[in-house]
């Protein structure tokens, strides 16, 4: 079996920077709905109006300090159809609480290749996974149409004045909707 393969299938490889753990550091991510479809709210006069999957997400992205000690929320915003978080993860933590290691999971009787995946995955992606985790949860509870797409973006920020500028696109970025590039004629009714 190729390394490319899963279970037979082709398996997409991580988009994720091979050089770096993400485990710790500042990030800028962008998590999208599925075909960019309006589940969160709509904008109206420049202000965003959310939809009740739109506030449970707000809640969420608010609540992720206290699932996850190692991350702060930097700033955020919830939109239509996406979410922009700058997040910082805290790189200082220890296992002694058990809550900072989420990914770290229990794979006894499982083989050595899926603890070695499990092991791979960083605090950033344990956050961000655990976040759209509860969303589903919810919308699944409730019967509500849902879905996001498969992964999500991110980007390292390394300096002062890249977060400056990304602080202050996340800032005005409801403002900033009629132009902005994940604006999509696609409303969720």
């Amino acid at each position: 079996m190729s390394n490319n393969l899963f279970r037979n299938k082709y398996r997409i490889p991580s988009a994720r920077a091979t050089w770096h753990d993400y485990n710790g550091g500042a990030y800028f991510v962008t998590i999208c709905t599925r075909n960019m479809v309006h589940y969160f709210g709509e904008i109206v006069g420049g202000e965003m109006r959310f939809s009740e999957i739109g506030r449970y997400a707000d809640e969420c992205v608010k609540g992720i300090p206290q699932h996850n000690i190692y991350a702060e929320i930097l700033q955020y915003v919830v939109m239509p159809n996406h979410i922009h978080m700058i997040i910082f993860i805290d790189d200082c933590c220890n296992s002694a609480t058990g809550r900072d290691v989420p990914w770290r999971v229990s794979t006894i009787g499982k083989n050595d290749k899926m603890q070695k995946i499990a092991n791979m995955q960083g605090r950033l992606s344990a956050t961000i996974g655990g976040f759209k985790q509860s969303v589903t949860r919810f919308t699944n509870a409730h019967a509500l149409l849902f879905a996001w797409q498969t992964r999500f973006h991110d980007r390292i920020i390394r300096a002062r004045n890249e977060m400056n500028r990304i602080a202050e696109y996340v800032k005005n970025n409801v403002a900033r909707w009629d132009a902005d590039r994940f604006n999509v004629s696609q409303v969720q009714k």
